[in-house]
Protein backbone atom coordinates (compact mmCIF):
# COMPACT_ATOMS: atom_id res chain seq x y z
CA UNK A 1 0.00 0.00 0.00
CA UNK A 2 1.52 3.46 -1.21
CA UNK A 3 2.24 6.15 1.55
CA UNK A 4 2.04 9.50 0.82
CA UNK A 5 3.14 12.55 2.10
CA UNK A 6 1.02 14.35 4.60
CA UNK A 7 1.09 17.57 6.24
CA UNK A 8 1.80 21.54 5.80
CA UNK A 9 5.48 20.94 4.74
CA UNK A 10 4.80 18.57 1.85
CA UNK A 11 5.95 20.09 -1.61
CA UNK A 12 4.63 19.63 -4.70
CA UNK A 13 5.25 20.53 -8.59
CA UNK A 14 3.02 22.42 -10.81
CA UNK A 15 2.18 20.86 -13.87
CA UNK A 16 1.93 24.11 -15.67
CA UNK A 17 4.92 26.25 -14.86
CA UNK A 18 7.10 23.90 -12.94
CA UNK A 19 7.17 25.93 -9.85
CA UNK A 20 7.72 24.69 -6.49
CA UNK A 21 4.27 24.93 -4.30
CA UNK A 22 2.81 23.34 -0.65
CA UNK A 23 0.84 20.89 -1.75
CA UNK A 24 -1.91 21.61 0.70
CA UNK A 25 -2.25 25.08 -1.36
CA UNK A 26 -2.41 23.58 -4.65
CA UNK A 27 -5.58 23.27 -6.67
CA UNK A 28 -6.54 20.37 -9.55
CA UNK A 29 -8.02 22.34 -12.50
CA UNK A 30 -11.45 20.70 -14.60
CA UNK A 31 -8.41 19.21 -17.05
CA UNK A 32 -6.72 17.46 -14.43
CA UNK A 33 -3.68 18.86 -13.54
CA UNK A 34 -2.57 20.02 -10.42
CA UNK A 35 -1.12 23.81 -10.46
CA UNK A 36 -0.39 26.10 -7.56
CA UNK A 37 -3.02 27.82 -5.97
CA UNK A 38 -2.24 31.62 -8.28
CA UNK A 39 -2.37 29.55 -11.17
CA UNK A 40 -5.55 27.90 -11.05
CA UNK A 41 -8.09 28.73 -14.04
CA UNK A 42 -11.66 27.94 -13.84
CA UNK A 43 -13.09 26.33 -16.79
CA UNK A 44 -14.64 28.56 -19.64
CA UNK A 45 -18.04 29.08 -20.66
CA UNK A 46 -17.99 28.27 -24.29
CA UNK A 47 -16.11 24.75 -23.83
CA UNK A 48 -19.21 23.96 -21.69
CA UNK A 49 -21.87 21.47 -23.72
CA UNK A 50 -25.45 23.20 -24.29
CA UNK A 51 -28.19 21.56 -23.19
CA UNK A 52 -30.04 20.96 -26.46
CA UNK A 53 -33.72 19.98 -27.27
CA UNK A 54 -33.99 17.37 -29.94
CA UNK A 55 -36.04 18.68 -32.52
CA UNK A 56 -39.23 16.88 -34.31
CA UNK A 57 -38.12 14.86 -37.30
CA UNK A 58 -41.57 13.57 -38.75
CA UNK A 59 -45.07 13.80 -38.12
CA UNK A 60 -47.04 12.28 -36.19
CA UNK A 61 -49.89 11.07 -38.91
CA UNK A 62 -48.62 11.90 -41.89
CA UNK A 63 -50.85 11.42 -45.10
CA UNK A 64 -49.47 10.87 -48.32
CA UNK A 65 -50.55 13.68 -50.93
CA UNK A 66 -53.34 13.16 -53.27
CA UNK A 67 -52.28 12.85 -56.79
CA UNK A 68 -53.28 15.55 -59.37
CA UNK A 69 -51.87 16.29 -62.71
CA UNK A 70 -49.66 18.19 -63.74
CA UNK A 71 -50.87 21.89 -65.93
CA UNK A 72 -48.48 23.85 -67.31
CA UNK A 73 -49.18 26.91 -69.22
CA UNK A 74 -46.86 28.45 -71.33
CA UNK A 75 -47.30 32.56 -72.23
CA UNK A 76 -45.07 32.92 -75.80
CA UNK A 77 -45.42 36.08 -77.38
CA UNK A 78 -45.27 36.06 -80.71
CA UNK A 79 -41.85 37.93 -82.62
CA UNK A 80 -42.10 39.12 -86.03
CA UNK A 81 -39.03 37.16 -87.67
CA UNK A 82 -36.80 38.65 -90.12
CA UNK A 83 -34.73 36.65 -92.17
CA UNK A 84 -30.82 37.40 -91.92
CA UNK A 85 -28.61 36.27 -94.97
CA UNK A 86 -27.03 32.89 -93.63
CA UNK A 87 -23.18 32.66 -94.71
CA UNK A 88 -22.49 29.66 -93.64
CA UNK A 89 -24.55 26.23 -93.06
CA UNK A 90 -24.10 23.53 -90.55
CA UNK A 91 -25.80 20.69 -88.48
CA UNK A 92 -25.54 20.07 -84.67
CA UNK A 93 -28.65 18.46 -84.26
CA UNK A 94 -32.84 18.61 -84.55
CA UNK A 95 -34.89 20.33 -83.07
CA UNK A 96 -39.14 19.51 -83.43
CA UNK A 97 -41.77 22.07 -82.67
CA UNK A 98 -45.53 20.97 -82.37
CA UNK A 99 -48.01 23.56 -82.12
CA UNK A 100 -51.70 23.91 -82.28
Amino acid sequence: MAKYALGKKALGISDRSGFQYRLNRMKKEWTGALVGWDEWESKQPQLRTRRTLAEAQALKNPRPDKPEALTLVLNVPLVEVTFIPVLAVGQTGQLTVTTS
